[in-house]
């Protein structure tokens, strides 16, 4: 009797109208609970024991946003009137969601009110629009999301910076609470679950364990198979010789690949926040070789992974010991005075401020042009990471660093996931611990994940004087070596490659840095974001790129004019910074040096 009242069930289940039933048979999905729940046991009370005590409560509210919530309450408390017409919008479109789903639970022709943006691939699944109740679930989560929004946003009363901060915390707690995040009302996890009698979710715990085992009591959300990935031999592996290192920096020259090799040598200046191997990947995706092979002598900064000792360290130091010590390397070993230079990101800022003082110095003829990648000069419009550099933040954030003498990478981490919460926390959540699937081998987030530490005295000054202050946009507001550094004074070349999709380096904040400088600029959008939009090869065909002619005064009037073009923004660049190369001279092979690439610094790893 029960195995014919299993199999009446198990029909159910093969309803040919999954529009109007649900996609599984509820007796069997609560068999197979009662079984996991059986089997997860001892994984759960292996977490308990070892690591219930790791938790600190200041993590729950890391951009002290109680008070700012307590403010919002407040606000709407005295507008009752308001509070009411928006409750009454919101049911309005309760009612309608409702009325559709009806028709279409009737098999009745319907409208789709809600749908996910653009990019969004947490509904891809086609369950979500054939079935009726996920279909509703899905558009009453959207709506919601979209309404509490629209209150944030609707508040009176509040500061610009409170309403940021509401409106971030309040993305973040809608993305957490969608309903693919959740077993019973993700399809495809339900779908799993049915078919592998539960064992995808006793993977996913034993998957949990180890996460956490590797953050050492706290949650590391494993993003690749870092077995899959070993520095020097599948990534990395552009040849060449580390021919100078100190306390901060290695300096690796790449082996040439043609016979001839422009005479002006090239300088990549990576951002220390990551590791300089985005940059070299792999050889299909290396921009890197590739600069090689185009016929320039590149050499390429591999920054320290600082621990405690130095603590002290501030963007004087970085330009010193870095870009200055550099470029004092490669004249000796190229006998060249100048050198092409392209910096990405904050080391882009670095390179900013360090033109600004060789101007000063009278020393601007050490570097010959200046390519920035995603680069934020002027900080007033640097997207929602500027929500992270508000006083009573940074007070909490000066508290940690000055305990430990660093920023630890893990934090960087963190507040880089957030930005992209669905894509870098959500759907690996999704995917390693309630599909209990092995996370994909891919490159580029091996390389996200092997994260570095800052030094405390740099990385609050970057916050307090950039991001906060905006000072390096100011006339003399900033000094390096007590010189206070004026960029307008800059009149290097320049080549601003930004990206359109950019989280990190927005590229209409990128663009007022075109204004501030006093040199040539050329302007160049790319398609995509922070490191797609860049790393970008010629032979993939993938994305595209913006150029214009002229520079306008504002980045809208700039697109305006501005022409499409196909393909990587590679080539180019290459056009651009032939100008600056100088004609061909036989190709220079490095030393044998310290060691080969990609050196020691960048192996270290952050505990």
């Amino acid at each position: 009797m029960q195995k014919q009242q299993s199999a009446q069930t198990d029909d159910m289940a093969k309803d040919d109208h999954p529009s109007s039933a649900l996609p599984y048979d509820p007796l069997k999905l609560s068999r197979i609970m009662i079984d996991v729940i059986d089997k997860a046991q001892p994984i759960i009370q292996e977490v308990m024991r070892k690591y219930a005590d790791q938790v600190n409560s200041e993590d729950l509210d890391p951009l002290n946003m109680q008070e700012t919530y307590m403010d919002f309450l407040n606000a709407w408390a005295q507008k009752p009137e308001k509070l009411i017409e928006m409750q009454m919008e919101y049911w309005s479109h309760w009612a309608e969601l409702w009325q559709e789903a009806t028709l279409k639970f009737l098999g009745e022709p319907s409208t789709a009110l809600y749908e996910p943006e653009k990019g969004d691939r947490r509904f891809k699944s086609e369950l979500w629009n054939e079935n009726v109740y996920f279909d509703f679930l899905k558009q009453s989560y959207l709506m919601t999301a979209k309404w509490m929004h629209k209150l944030v946003r609707s508040t009176e009363g509040l500061s610009e910076e409170e309403l940021e901060r509401l409106d971030f915390y309040t993305r973040q707690f809608a993305d957490a609470m969608a309903p693919t995040n959740f077993m019973m009302t993700n399809p495809e996890v339900l779908k799993e679950t049915i078919e592998t009698n539960g064992e995808n979710l006793v993977r996913g715990l034993e998957n949990l364990l180890e996460d956490i085992k590797r953050g050492g009591g706290k949650l590391k959300i494993s993003m690749t198979d870092y077995n899959a990935f070993k520095l020097g031999e599948n990534i990395a592996v552009t040849p060449g010789s580390v021919v100078y290192k100190n306390d901060l920096i290695e300096l690796i020259q790449y082996k040439p690949t043609t016979e001839k090799a422009f005479k002006r040598p090239l300088l990549i200046v990576p951002p220390w926040i990551n590791k300089y191997y985005i940059l070299d990947l792999r050889p299909e995706n290396s921009f890197i070789k590739w600069l090689v092979d185009q016929g320039h002598t590149v050499f390429c900064v591999s920054w320290v992974n600082p621990g405690p000792d130095m603590a002290d360290k501030d963007f004087d130091d970085y330009m010193d010991d870095g870009i200055l010590a550099a470029l004092d390397q490669i004249e000796k070993i190229t006998g060249e005075p100048d050198a092409n230079t392209i910096a990405y990101c904050i080391g882009g800022t670095l390179m900013t401020m360090t033109l600004a003082y060789l101007q000063e110095k009278g020393q601007q003829d050490k570097i010959a042009s200046v390519t920035f990648l995603t680069t934020l000069i002027d900080f007033e419009e640097s997207g929602e990471l500027k929500i992270f550099t508000y006083d009573k933040t940074l007070e909490k954030l000066n508290r940690d660093m000055m305990d430990k003498g660093l920023l630890e990478a893990s934090h960087l981490q963190k507040t880089f996931s957030m930005l992209r919460a669905n894509d870098l926390i959500w759907s690996f959540i999704i995917n390693n611990y309630m599909l209990g699937r092995e996370p994909f081998p891919f490159d580029l987030l091996y390389w996200n994940d092997d994260s570095t530490n800052m030094p405390a005295t740099m990385h609050r000054n970057y916050l307090r004087n950039m991001y906060r202050d905006n000072k390096l946009a100011g006339h003399d507001a900033l000094t390096v070596h007590g010189t206070p550094i004026d960029i307008a004074d800059i009149k290097t070349p320049a080549y601003f490659l930004s990206t359109r999709d950019d989280h990190i380096a927005p590229w209409k904040g990128t663009y007022k840095g075109t204004q501030l400088l006093s040199g040539p600029v050329t302007f160049t959008l790319a398609a995509s974001g922070h490191i797609a939009g860049v790393v970008n090869p010629p032979a993939k065909d993938k994305y595209c790129y913006w150029t214009s002619d002229k520079l306008a005064k504002t980045a809208d009037d700039w697109m305006a004019k501005a022409a499409e073009n196909a393909g990587s923004w590679w080539p180019h660049w290459q056009s651009w910074v032939e100008q600056y190369t100088g004609d061909k001279i036989a190709a220079r092979k490095p030393s044998k040096g310290l060691e080969p690439a990609p050196g020691s610094y960048v192996k270290m790893q952050s505990k």
